[in-house]
């Protein structure tokens, strides 16, 4: 009789913390996480919004608490992440965007996208290894990247460079924590309908412009994002590191 192989389990039985968690892909992820069993705990900076996500998760089912935290707050981040158990899977899912020409981009604009999508995502999955090694723990980190850190696009050039930043991050990460068996990947986007991204397609010509490179044909939605976090914190991705998974559409097959 053939013994058959079993399919690896997606089940989460850790702790996960997800940055930038409280709306669009961030909450998106923490329900994903949560539904597969992770104790889901949801960064952001506070508000309305967080609570209402946190209540929206509980009600859904999931283990879930809010964490009020601003990631560009080195300090506070420090404090909040250390004062935690650790965490068995980060989701560095806080970022931001200002999109403009090249030539008209400021200093102030370049910085508050690199504070956010680089050096906050840094220090945060900084503090979660510390917490992981130390408890002699494996785990895994996603940075939530974009398409736009494999290729580049007009009016783009902060957000292309920070997420190329992000992108450089994930295999110097992997390659250095490989031995810890704390795994280290990437997912990367194409343009997904959320809150945040209603306004840009109002506009009929960028939206064609978008859907032309889009060899599928559509807006990526948050449900396609999720079974990629979940793929990449389960044991079903266990030999996976320094990996960019590309939820594009074929994007940047071409």
């Amino acid at each position: 009789m053939v013994e058959l192989p079993r399919a690896p389990s997606f089940r989460l039985d850790g702790r996960a913390l997800i940055t930038g968690g409280s709306r669009g892909l961030g909450l998106a992820c923490a329900a994903a996480l949560g539904q597969q069993g992770a104790h889901v705990v949801v960064a952001a900076r506070g508000g309305d919004a967080l609570e209402a996500a946190v209540s929206a998760l509980r009600q859904d089912g999931h283990s879930a608490e809010g964490l009020r935290l601003d990631v560009t707050d080195r300090s506070a981040v420090e404090a909040a992440v250390g004062a935690q158990q650790p965490f068995d899977i980060l989701i560095n899912n806080a970022g931001t965007n200002r999109p403009g020409p090249f030539v008209e981009a400021s200093a102030e604009d370049f910085d508050a996208v690199f504070d956010l999508n680089v050096r906050a995502a840094f220090h945060v999955a900084q503090c979660v290894v510390r917490g992981l090694l130390a408890a002699g723990r494996p785990g895994s980190i996603i940075h939530m990247s974009s398409q736009m850190g494999h290729v580049g696009a007009v009016n783009r050039s902060i957000y292309c460079a920070s997420k190329h930043a992000i992108e450089g991050l994930t295999k110097a990460m992997a390659v250095e924590l490989a031995p810890a068996g704390i795994r280290v990947n990437s997912i990367c986007p194409t343009f997904v309908e959320t809150p945040l991204t209603t306004g840009y397609f109002e506009d009929a010509a960028f939206k064609s412009a978008v859907l032309s490179k889009i060899k599928l044909g559509r807006l990526g939605t948050v449900e396609d994002v999720m079974g990629a976090a979940v793929y990449l914190a389960s044991d079903a991705s266990a030999l996976v590191t320094g990996t960019s998974l590309r939820v594009d559409g074929g994007w940047t097959a071409e």
